[in-house]
């Protein structure tokens, strides 16, 4: 059985108190349902989340909102809280492409795209997360100051990802073609179930950091 498929999980989402249910009537208001005014950083498609509870569990002065589109693989995330809950970690069940919806100007202090989905055809290039038409959406929703922190093994798609930054309001602060060979880098760095699956492999991982072009 596929993983997204899971009998049964958009039940346990929709009654699960970790996940933000009709999330768009928070926009521009989201430090009120954490109850601080603390950075609020964005993984957008966290997966199974690892990547983000972890470094929520070591940050407990900034909070943070995981969202994936996969019901089954966002159960995952659940399941960690469940375990281990932190109420500086929100979880949505979303589309990427309802960012602006969700969020509103400057709520964002950073964005974090680990292991995003390739979208291998060049007629779907929209759909990928560190796209020009994305990265539009990032300005929209972050604060002066913000950054974009994305992790990948498929060269190709970093290729893309860094053709795309001429078109857009970002540039690279960071460019690294393998990461885990940086020790400067590797400080303090958080693997995803990916990161850890592919390194471990031997396959090197890219990664970069942008901040807005002045």
């Amino acid at each position: 059985m596929r993983l997204r498929n899971i009998s049964g999980s958009r039940d346990v989402i929709a009654e699960s108190p970790y996940v933000v249910q009709e999330p768009q009537q928070y926009r521009g208001r989201w430090a009120e349902l954490f109850g601080n005014p603390n950075p609020i950083f964005i993984e957008v498609g966290m997966g199974k989340g690892q990547f983000l509870h972890t470094l929520a569990a070591r940050n407990p002065a900034n909070n943070y909102v995981g969202i994936e589109k996969y019901s089954s693989v966002l159960l995952r995330a659940i399941q960690k809280m469940e375990t281990e809950e932190l109420p500086n970690l929100k979880l949505l069940r979303m589309e990427a492409e309802e960012l602006t919806a969700v969020f509103g100007k400057g709520e964002a202090a950073g964005i974090y795209l680990n292991f995003s989905d390739p979208w291998p055809k060049d007629r779907h290039a929209k759909r990928r997360l560190p796209s020009a038409e994305f990265l539009a959406r990032y300005d929209e929703i972050t604060a002066e100051g913000a950054k974009i922190e994305f992790k990948t093994d498929n060269r190709a798609l970093f290729d893309f990802a860094l053709e795309q930054l001429p078109r857009s309001a970002w540039k690279a602060d960071v460019i690294t073609y393998d990461l885990h060979a940086d020790e400067t880098l590797m400080q303090g760095n958080v693997m995803t179930e990916y990161e850890e699956k592919f390194s471990a492999a031997g396959n090197p991982i890219c990664k970069y950091v942008l901040t807005r072009r002045l």
